[in-house]
């Protein structure tokens, strides 16, 4: 299962900043254990979007869950996300080549 997380920044620009290299380190190791396919922060700048891949099934709202809350950035409580789940239709092909690299 694919998820979408619009993150939305709630506290001003300055004091997201001071958050940014933790959030940045989080979603490096999400990354690299195979999470992350992609994040960036939107434009104009205020907030951010995520594309996770997780493993469906009956906890897929605990990890999600799981997901949002180990953010820097929501424990910090200067964002907030909102997590979709996301039934890919057309692409879903490439999207599982990028997940399995």
């Amino acid at each position: 299962m694919y998820a979408l997380a619009i993150i939305r920044y709630r506290r001003p620009l300055e004091e997201v900043a001071r958050h940014t290299e933790a959030h940045r380190t989080y979603l490096g190791r999400l990354k690299s254990e195979g999470t992350l396919l992609a994040s960036g922060p939107l434009d104009p700048r205020n907030g951010g979007a995520a594309l996770f891949h997780v493993p469906d099934g009956p906890d897929l709202w605990t990890r999600l869950d799981a997901l949002r809350d180990g953010d820097p950035y929501v424990q910090a409580g200067v964002a907030q996300y909102e997590v979709l789940p996301w039934a890919v239709a057309t692409g879903r092909e490439d999207l599982d080549r990028l997940w399995m690299g």
